[in-house]
């Protein structure tokens, strides 16, 4: 081989690598220009030498002759639909009829369930034979779909050659073909410069590019790819949806971000709802979520309907855009002394009343989209999330508009911001802000923390104001005369909440922590966290390691509470609640017996063979013991059958008894 040769095609393996670490694993190693520059190289060197042209070049995306027309392909295995639900009632119905008819069907191994973002785009099935993109077609009707491989070879996010050693013969995958939002922006300036319309939406310029005739001007649209499905994939020997995305990012096939797996429907319910807070931070359009069985030989045994797989289903909410001028930005500050930027509108409807804010999330996202007092903005709303601005149509921009610029001191208490270390956020680090005490109460009598009847927002406003209140442990020193001296407080009123407050005294530690607002902790985490440490003076003497190993709490969120429980505010909280008399202990269970396994605590990890993870967890209840999610020092028997996994590697490294079915029986009294 020449040494031009060599270089050609060192040059395509280092822009094919480039193209993965963006598109497949979000990490780029270099610039936009860097990379540019290499495609550039490569374009001049293949031009000097045509004999040396690649069909697999990352030059040979954009090309070629145009089709004739779209052909029609017939799909092996069937693109078929899914049932969808807009309810997390009906979601959570559909898990147990889904485990229920697999134990009927003789299966009684554990479900884990994924969870996928369900891209707003065009669904796509893309054939490799021998590694190389073959095929690439349409979902069309679910059995016969359109080729459209002279467009889906356009697409960079999709490697025209898999990136591994030995791929298998054929393969086949499926995905979502869309459009990022800025993509859109930039497309509709372009339209604009050319007095073209503009497209309406992410989903319909995809829509309509994905299907041109000349793959030149699908090309000079920027459309992307994520891998989420399999169609013939038989060769790869793989066991679940999980491996199946491990073996896509390893070939270089992009994967959508936020992909989890979770071992319960209810803990994969709980994350969905969080999750549709953030999805504002993508810059590409969701929908909702796809929810899906995790083992093929589970998929398998619940087989499919007529037009829709029974393992597997779409979790929708509702979305609502409008288009409307912004009229100035401001800043609010938060619980937690976040700064978070909220955009005055034009009152325009949407989803059936009248919006005239909406959230700007953070100043990155100022700069990222280019949002400026006067544009115009689409503006979303989707679920019960408040809302907030999709893009800004910069093509009526139609002259230079001021770059707004975030305050360099709180608004309220005019301390000085300071932005997170490697983080988004800017922060006012005052606990003693009266904006964040105002917000900090606001959440602890909410009805999801302490559940003080009758603290409604307008009276804990005049508690701060007043500085009646100004710490949580104040709100239980009130009496009925001072509330009296307050705007429509009568005497029944202020009796009546002094009451309420002091009812939440007996609330119980799993309300007292989701109450306290730390950053990272709701109603799950507080109760995981209760269970491994069960009185607050346990939780305040944890350390970072001891708290991490719980499972499903990590590094981020042990940190979290292991640094708000040794600071000095979180001190002086707990010390507060605890002069007042708050229950600051988890409540033990009526369910709880006294039996052989009393002052014990047990871990369930794997599939047993006598029980159910349900089943086993309440026989060392009704035993006397306590089941936890977790393997620590302070377990006293972990309980494994077949599969277990990390937790048996953690209780043999820690010393932990082990049991088996029939020992766990035997301690049991039940043999």
């Amino acid at each position: 081989m020449s040494q031009v040769a060599k270089h050609i095609t060192n040059l395509c393996e280092k822009i094919q690598r480039h193209d993965r670490l963006y598109y497949s694993e979000a990490c780029p190693e270099i610039s936009d220009i860097e990379y540019d520059r290499l495609v550039l190289e490569l374009k001049k060197l293949e031009a000097d030498n045509p004999e040396l042209i690649d069909p697999d070049s990352p030059t040979q995306r954009v090309g070629g002759e145009a089709v004739g027309s779209l052909t029609s392909v017939r799909h092996r295995i069937p693109m078929l639909s899914i049932d969808n639900t807009y309810s997390t009632q009906d979601l959570a119905a559909w898990g147990k009829r889904t485990i229920k008819h697999l134990q009927e069907a003789g299966d009684s191994a554990p479900v884990h369930w994924i969870l996928e973002l369900k891209i707003d785009g065009v669904a796509a099935s893309l054939t490799y034979n021998s590694g190389r993109l073959n095929l690439g077609a349409t979902r069309g009707n679910g059995t016969v779909g359109d080729d459209i491989t002279h467009n889906v070879k356009t697409i960079s996010a999709i490697p025209l050659r898999l990136g591994l050693k030995d791929p298998p013969q054929e393969v086949e995958v499926r995905g979502e073909v869309f459009m990022t939002n800025s993509a859109l922006v930039t497309l509709n300036e372009l339209q604009a410069s050319q007095n073209l319309p503009p497209f309406a939406n992410t989903r319909n310029v995809t829509a309509g590019s994905i299907r041109l005739l000349d793959s030149r001007e699908c090309g000079s649209r920027p459309l992307r790819f994520f891998c989420h499905g399999t169609g013939n994939v038989e060769a790869l020997n793989l066991d679940s949806q999980f491996e199946f995305y491990t073996w896509a990012k390893k070939a270089g096939l992009p994967v959508a971000p936020r992909t989890q797996r979770f071992e319960s429907i209810d803990m994969l319910i709980e994350a969905g709802t969080s999750l549709i807070e953030e999805l504002h931070q993508l810059d590409f359009e969701v929908d909702g979520f796809v929810i899906k069985v995790d083992r093929f030989s589970q998929q398998k045994i619940l087989g499919n309907t007529a037009k829709s797989p029974r393992w597997a289903i779409a979790w929708k909410f509702e979305k609502f855009e409008a288009t409307t001028q912004l009229l100035d930005i401001r800043v609010q500050v938060g619980r937690g002394g976040t700064i978070t930027p909220v955009a005055d509108l034009a009152p325009v409807q949407l989803a059936g009343t009248t919006v005239s804010r909406a959230s700007l999330h953070n100043a990155d996202e100022i700069v990222r989209k280019d949002i400026r007092i006067g544009d115009v903005l689409v503006v979303e709303k989707a679920g019960k999330v408040i809302p907030h601005v999709v893009r800004v149509e910069k093509h009526l921009r139609k002259k230079e508009l001021a770059i707004w610029h975030f305050p360099e001191v709180c608004p309220e208490c005019e301390t000085k911001l300071y932005r997170e270390e490697d983080g988004v956020y800017i922060r006012c680090p005052n606990n003693q802000c009266p904006a964040q005490q105002r917000e900090r109460l606001k959440f602890f009598a909410s009805r999801n923390a302490m559940d003080i009847g009758g603290l409604g927002d307008k009276l804990v406003e005049q508690l701060v104001s007043t500085k009646m209140v100004q710490d949580y442990a104040d709100l239980y020193s009130l009496k009925s005369s001072q509330l009296q001296t307050l705007d429509r407080m009568g005497a029944k009123s202020a009796d009546k909440l002094v009451l309420e407050i002091g009812k939440s005294r007996d609330r119980g530690l799993v309300r007292v922590i989701n109450a306290l607002g730390i950053r990272h902790v709701g109603p799950r985490v507080a109760t995981l966290l209760t269970e491994q440490f069960p009185s607050v003076d346990e939780l305040c003497k944890a350390t970072i390691e001891e708290l991490a190993a719980i499972h499903e709490i990590g590094d981020i969120i042990a940190e979290s509470v292991h640094d708000w429980f040794t600071s000095d505010y979180g001190k002086h909280v707990i010390g507060g609640l605890v002069s007042v008399g708050v229950v600051m202990t988890t409540f033990q269970s009526s369910a709880v017996g006294d039996g052989p396994l009393t002052g014990k605590t047990l871990v369930v990890t794997g599939v047993l063979e006598s029980f159910t993870r349900q089943e086993a967890e309440a026989a060392i209840q009704n035993a006397g013991g306590r089941s936890s999610s977790s393997v620590s020092k302070k377990t006293d028997y972990v309980v494994a059958g077949d599969e277990a996994g990390s937790k048996l590697a953690k209780a043999k490294k820690l010393g932990v008894t082990i049991l088996d079915d029939s020992q766990f029986k035997q301690l049991l009294g039940m043999q």
